[in-house]
């Protein structure tokens, strides 16, 4: 076995002795353990998760479904990008919901504006789906179906490359489908990205850097 234990695990003895747990002589993407616990990863705000080393090429259509929770009203969601322009991204900013596309010619953006600043940064789980077909896009929360027009109508394909980042993503990575720096917190499941009739689900506990990130542990949400 090579991969962590997803679980808690608590009061261990060796010997008759308790070891301290408050106080390890080193720790490795270990977290709490909570009192009520639901299905997701949990983002603390301080990092990302990245996934696909060789790059994700995302080309002339995609679909992402995900769904996330989360009390803050800034974060980015998702990018994946190119050392030239072509790029996505998707991120919250001032409680609104951006899908932005980049196929060569230049950026566009579907927003979705709840109608409360906090509607969607309420804590409770929202489902989100981005959909990049050729050169249009739309955006689906909760269903609400946002779409926009695209002037760039030749340019069809976003020539990606880079990982999938989600929940943030590096200093020194470039990002060209972001406005945003600010790292997601809150919790985020069932990230799905399907191309034509191929399906992929993304385990967050797969990825290649986690940082600030913590599979398959989602603290269930105050009382």
């Amino acid at each position: 076995v090579t991969h962590s234990i997803p679980a808690c695990i608590g009061s261990m003895t060796i010997n008759s002795k308790q070891l301290d747990n408050e106080s390890p002589v080193s720790i490795f993407a270990v977290n709490k353990c909570y009192v009520t616990v639901q299905d997701g990863t949990f983002f603390d705000g301080s990092g990302f998760a990245a996934l696909v080393r060789e790059g994700y090429k995302v080309r002339s259509d995609v679909n992402i479904t995900l769904e996330f929770r989360t009390t803050a009203v800034h974060g980015v969601l998702l990018g994946v990008s190119s050392a030239k322009v072509d790029a996505i991204g998707l991120e919250i900013v001032n409680g609104k919901v951006l899908f932005h596309v980049n196929n060569g010619a230049g950026r566009i953006t579907a927003t979705y504006e709840p109608r409360g600043t906090n509607s969607l940064c309420d804590g409770k789980w929202h489902k989100l789906q981005a959909n990049k077909s050729k050169h249009r896009i739309s955006l689906i929360i909760d269903g609400n179906l946002v779409q926009t027009d695209n002037p760039y109508i030749q340019s069809t394909s976003a020539d990606t490359n880079n990982p999938i980042y989600v929940g943030g993503y590096p200093a020194d990575v470039k990002q060209n489908c972001l406005t945003s720096k600010s790292s997601f917190r809150g919790c985020l499941r069932n990230l799905v990205l399907t191309k034509g009739q191929q399906a992929e689900l993304f385990d967050f506990s797969r990825a290649f850097d986690l940082r600030g990130v913590f599979p398959h542990s989602c603290p269930g949400a105050a009382h």
